[in-house]
């Protein structure tokens, strides 16, 4: 059986554009969470390979069957959970192109168009969130790697290059990482993962608004100099992952240069709000991060996955994470960029078309006005939250994420705890819409976070409906 020709191409890819196409009309009538159960999935497809080919037809006839039934719709109107994760039609698209060229931008002359697009595009979002031309940025997978990162070339600047000889295991005072106790899970493990041990992170307790005390910040780095030990990196967050909490991010760029502290920002889902200029005081004090991250595969519209990782010194960048072997090299080396040694991965995909496709269909402006939008539901929410008796909020609201819960009379905190989950049950089971359960600080409550591409406000005031028939039942 020979793989499928141009002409099966053309007529399977129009069948399959047209059932995305169906897929996302027919949205809202679909439960938002997969109801399928363990072992549901795996059970529709054999338990050996085919052996002979030509049967896409069939696989496509399948999607909706066998797939559809194990998928949760994170571009559902009524998703409410983790954070969102918009993937916009134009840039659908644009991994479509990408996959169709299948370019490797490993380097520049591998593709040049996959590095040179990538270098427009970081830097018309860099203008687009208010940042100034001292930062230079390159695309990542994830926020995750991108922390990563930037931990290992604060390791190396506080440590003088250290991994170009006995690294870590040379005898030295260790290095110490500070961040907030509400920071993304990510940073613990990026610290481990970079060998400074998790007896030398730092978890800094946060004030009633859930942002990093900056006197204890103080006192925990005054005290390891005391013992001697390397302050090295400190991460802070614009938009925490439980609660958007805003670090104080001025007094801690302060605070980074007293010591030589390598600061990193994590501003995943915040990030894209900086695209409004109203918005950006949420993190005056940027200008002074050594680097940043942010992920226009959450709130933007650019499908997953795409980090925005920028940085103000890209020759550390590359002096850390470069080895340049033989094979790798290209007479331009030295003219040009090579995204290879600007992250962990050596291969890399066209990433940067999605970017490209996604601002060419909906511009600046498009994009301000569905923030806004989405900015202006969640403060309808919050006003219905605060008006009710019954109901806590447990949270500032800077952006589009309510951290509340139900105090219903007569329940202490076991009890309440476990009402709470079971509304979040109720709606999540129900099919109607999904949020999250979440734990703040000790205290179980339901976590909204809004910014679906196609929720309009009928969605947010029927999950209204939903919180407050489920906290009745």
């Amino acid at each position: 059986m020979v793989p499928m020709d141009q002409n099966d191409f053309r007529r399977l890819g129009y069948q399959l554009v047209d059932w995305i196409a169906d897929y996302r009309e027919g949205l809202e009538r679909l439960p938002v969470m997969s109801q399928a159960q363990p072992g549901d999935i795996r059970a529709a497809f054999p338990d050996h390979p085919p052996q002979k080919g030509g049967r896409m037809d069939q696989a496509l006839a399948a999607l909706d069957r066998d797939i559809l039934p194990g998928i949760t719709h994170w571009n559902h109107p009524s998703f409410f959970a983790y954070f969102p994760s918009n993937t916009s039609y134009s840039s659908i698209l644009g991994d479509l192109a990408t996959a169709g060229l299948g370019a490797q931008g490993m380097s520049w002359q591998t593709s040049p168009a996959a590095t040179e697009v990538e270098e427009v595009v970081m830097d018309w979002l860099r203008q687009m969130v208010g940042l100034s031309p001292a930062f230079t940025g390159v695309i990542h997978d994830t926020a995750s790697t991108a922390t990563f990162t930037a931990l290992l070339c604060a390791r190396e600047r506080t440590s003088g290059y250290a991994q170009g000889g006995e690294g870590l295991q040379s005898g030295e005072a260790p290095l110490v990482v500070y961040a907030s106790d509400q920071g993304h899970s990510s940073i613990e493990k990026a610290a481990l993962l970079a060998g400074f041990g998790r007896s030398f992170l730092r978890l800094i307790p946060t004030d009633d608004n859930h942002a990093l005390r900056v006197d204890l910040l103080r006192a925990a780095i005054e005290k390891d100099l005391e013992i001697g030990l390397r302050p090295c990196a400190l991460v802070a967050a614009v938009g925490t992952t439980g609660t958007t909490a805003l670090d104080p991010l001025a007094e801690l760029a302060a605070l980074a240069r007293e010591h030589g502290l390598w600061l990193h920002v994590d501003a995943a889902l915040a990030g894209t709000a900086m695209v409004l200029p109203e918005c950006r005081w949420m993190w005056a004090g940027i200008e002074g991060a050594d680097s940043l991250v942010f992920n226009p595969h959450k709130w933007m519209g650019v499908g997953f996955d795409f980090s925005a990782y920028y940085v103000r010194d890209p020759q550390h960048l590359i002096r850390v994470m470069s080895t340049n072997p033989s094979y790798l090299r290209t007479a331009q080396d030295g003219q040009v960029s090579n995204f290879r040694d600007w992250h962990i991965q050596l291969g890399r995909r066209f990433r940067a078309l999605k970017l490209w496709f996604y601002l060419m269909d909906v511009g600046v402006e498009g994009l301000q006005a569905r923030l806004r939008r989405d900015l202006d539901h969640t403060q309808w929410l919050k006003a219905q939250v605060d008006a009710a008796p019954d109901w806590e909020r447990l949270a500032p609201v800077p952006l589009q994420t309510l951290c509340l819960r139900h105090r219903k009379p007569g329940l202490d905190e076991p009890a309440l705890a476990a009402h709470n989950l079971l509304i979040a049950k109720r709606i999540n089971d129900s099919g109607k819409a999904y949020l999250t359960p979440s734990v703040l600080k000790g205290t179980q409550m339901l976590r909204v976070s809004i910014g679906a591409e196609t929720t309009e406000r009928r969605h947010v005031e029927a999950l209204w409906d939903l919180l407050t028939q489920a906290a009745g039942q």
